[in-house]
């Protein structure tokens, strides 16, 4: 993959580069639903809710529900560090 592909042009922050989120974490602006990060590489961000590490844990893989239920979705990494603050409890 090459940094070209990892841009993204975000509507609130320009370009920048692309992160992964729960379609949870996006949903819910204002109610803290926990945030898990799931990151390998710095450069690779993606997190989660606490309901998506509940049953990617039950499931013990991404399997097709989980995949479902998660509703990734793509982010810049500004909204990311965003989410992140509005949904990690206890931090």
């Amino acid at each position: 993959m090459t940094e070209q592909s990892l841009e993204i042009n975000c509507e609130c922050h320009g370009k920048g580069i692309s992160s992964v989120v729960c379609g949870h974490l996006v949903k819910n602006k204002g109610i803290a639903i926990g945030f898990i990060e799931n990151v390998s590489e710095p450069t690779d961000l993606q997190g989660w809710c606490y309901a998506c590490e509940y049953l990617f844990q039950k499931e013990g893989e991404m399997t097709d529900l989980f995949r479902s239920f998660n509703q990734m979705t793509v982010v810049c990494n500004k909204c990311y560090v965003e989410i992140k603050g509005v949904h990690s409890i206890g931090t």
